[in-house]
């Protein structure tokens, strides 16, 4: 089948879909729409960098220890099924070619399955990057407000011409794959006055490069530190599209924290749990992020396993960069074993690493100011965006998250702006 539609003039930035239907069988086609000329104050940034390395993954087919790390039996899809059995639509950064080496190119030049709106992984039981990032942009919907969105690869291509026509930027849930442009564009527009709303766990994590002219063919080359899934081989850990080293941020000194105030920490996917209020949150700086909160426990529910904290998380670390002056908002503790501490952190194995003992493995909610009245707010795990729809829209996640972006999207100094400095204003 081959069609074409053109976009009427005037058409809301938004993400949309090309429906098919052939008898009782039915698909979601994705793509978004810019806005020609950016009017709106707020951007809702797609992660495609991240859509694209799980484009049709397998990994409960390529990783032997799929099932433990799901934390319960996987149940395919009849998708997964189709296209685990067809070569066509090739593979994904999580899987290995037929002579075992890890796969690292992918493309959008083939039908992306996963990435669908009514997709659900097997792995973990729940959505997982495009059908998880539309409950935001669902919720955004659901509250009024005017927002545009754009991709990584817009991103990529107009840099900070694109993101300074906005005051506030939310992230999708897992945006975890970055190159080195997108950095340092995210980077000059925190510190020109711009504020990040960093709504998901995980991200800002994997070196990754496109080739010039080629944005549709993205690369990256894991080894020796980061959960992964392959381990590249000597010699390989250099892109041959930008000639860098891969791996992580953090192996090449940018680990996230210095970004958003907190990095991953641990991964797991037999239960979400609830954040509490840490003292941080009633400091007069940042108490109104809470204004119609009720209580110290908030994110006790959710689509995403029960909870706002969750999946893959995220923690407050001074010693690899979190701004000194950052508040500690909240934090989820009290994980199972499921929830391991992530292996960059380990330089001799030990007793206590899992989740029942190891203060490590906890999920971290952070705000802090930066130069020209720019602010980042991170929620500090995946599980957060589910926990919006909740209840009808209604209910704390909900609440906190539209503190914020009213706060953020508002030209002028930001609340709590007058006690920054004052830091015996308690409650």
């Amino acid at each position: 089948m081959t069609f074409s539609w053109t976009i009427p003039e005037g058409l809301k930035s938004a993400a949309y879909a090309a429906r098919i239907r052939i008898g009782e069988a039915e698909d979601h086609i994705p793509f978004f729409v810019r806005a020609a000329k950016p009017k709106a104050r707020i951007l809702y940034l797609f992660p495609t960098s991240s859509y694209l390395a799980y484009a049709n993954e397998m990994i409960v087919h390529h990783v032997p220890v799929a099932q433990a790390i799901g934390s319960h039996p996987a149940v395919l899809t009849k998708t997964e099924a189709d296209y685990f059995q067809d070569p066509k639509y090739g593979r994904s950064t999580y899987d290995h070619y037929t002579d075992g080496e890890g796969v690292c190119y992918t493309s959008w030049l083939r039908p992306i399955l996963n990435m669908r709106p009514k997709w659900r992984s097997s792995a973990i039981g729940t959505t997982w990057q495009f059908p998880r990032d539309l409950s935001a942009t669902a919720w955004l919907e659901h509250q009024g407000y005017d927002f545009e969105v754009a991709t990584d690869h817009d991103l990529m291509r107009d840099g900070l011409d694109l993101l300074k026509n906005y005051s506030v930027i939310l992230t999708g849930s897992h945006p975890e794959y970055w190159n080195e442009f997108g950095l340092n564009v995210m980077e000059e527009y925190i510190s020109t006055g711009g504020r990040l709303m960093y709504m998901g766990g995980n991200g800002f994590y994997w070196v990754i490069s496109y080739r010039d002219g080629e944005p549709e063919i993205m690369e990256v080359r894991k080894g020796e530190a980061g959960m992964r899934a392959w381990q590249a081989e000597p010699g390989e850990y250099y892109h041959a599209t930008s000639a860098e080293r891969g791996g992580i941020w953090r192996n090449r000194g940018r680990a996230p924290q210095k970004l958003t105030g907190v990095g991953f920490t641990t991964q797991g996917f037999d239960a979400c749990h609830p954040y509490f209020r840490m003292p941080d949150s009633y400091h007069k700086s940042v108490s109104w992020i809470f204004d119609g909160v009720e209580g110290e426990k908030f994110g006790d529910h959710g689509l995403a396993l029960g909870g706002a904290a969750g999946l893959e998380t995220e923690r407050y670390d001074l010693l690899l960069g979190t701004p000194p002056h950052t508040k500690l908002l909240g934090s989820s503790t009290n994980w199972s074993d499921n929830y391991p501490g992530v292996h960059e952190d380990i330089m001799f194995h030990h007793p206590g690493l899992l989740g029942t003992q190891n203060p490590a493995v906890r999920a971290d909610m952070t705000y802090f100011t930066a130069g020209n009245n720019g602010a980042v707010f991170s929620t500090g795990s995946i599980a957060w965006t589910s926990s919006l729809p909740s209840f009808g829209y209604e209910n704390d996640v909900s609440r906190i998250t539209k503190n914020i972006l009213d706060a953020f999207s508002k030209p002028g100094e930001l609340p709590g702006g007058a006690w920054t400095e004052d830091e015996k204003s308690w409650r």
